[in-house]
């Protein structure tokens, strides 16, 4: 009987981390903070699938996990010289199928008039933690990009998964009768 694989493998120990490719970086580097923020956004958006949601929803969300793992490849890795094989990339569809989503919600939903404070149901709030944390792996990413090439699908990819989670959070308001708290500013 052979070894099982083992999921730690102590070469992190000392504060580093393996790019893929093979080159080893501090685990502070501003690669992994980009799609180590990624990979929290595909968590948490594994706790909103695991809520009580309509089937074409959990559907949707299966599709964007995914793509968010082929994100976090794309991200982890030095350069093309060194891989054994491709890694999954993002396309146009990618983008489009998130547009397709955001239309059809928006349909039944109300005019937006004003700022929506986040809450109102756990699901929808779980939708705004995501929504943020896509913000934050997004500006990670432009950051990125600024040092190491990032093909744009991957930026413009975040930038609709945000508009999306936004939309989903508006959607469940209205799936869970939930209240829709909009910020009235103090003037």
């Amino acid at each position: 009987m052979g070894e099982k694989f083992k999921i730690y493998t102590k070469t992190g120990d000392k504060g580093t981390t393996a790019l893929i490719g093979g080159k080893r970086v501090p685990k502070y580097h501003l690669r992994i903070e980009a799609y180590g923020t990624v990979d929290e956004l595909n968590a948490f958006i594994g706790l909103i699938r695991d809520q009580e949601i309509d089937a074409h929803s959990k559907e949707i969300l299966i599709e964007i996990q995914d793509r968010l793992f082929s994100l976090e490849s794309q991200l982890a890795k030095e350069s093309d010289e060194n891989l054994l094989h491709p890694l999954p990339e993002l396309h146009d569809e990618d983008v489009s199928l998130l547009e397709k989503e955001i239309d059809a919600m928006n349909e039944s939903l109300p005019e937006l008039t004003s700022f929506i404070l986040p809450g109102g149901h756990p699901t929808v709030s779980y939708c705004h933690v995501a929504r943020t944390i896509c913000r934050r792996a997004e500006r990670l990413t432009i950051k990125l990009s600024e040092a190491h090439p990032v093909e744009p699908i991957n930026i413009q990819y975040l930038n609709r998964l945000s508009d999306y989670l936004f939309v989903l959070a508006r959607k469940f308001t209205k799936d869970f009768n939930a209240p829709e708290s909009r910020w009235k500013p103090r003037i």
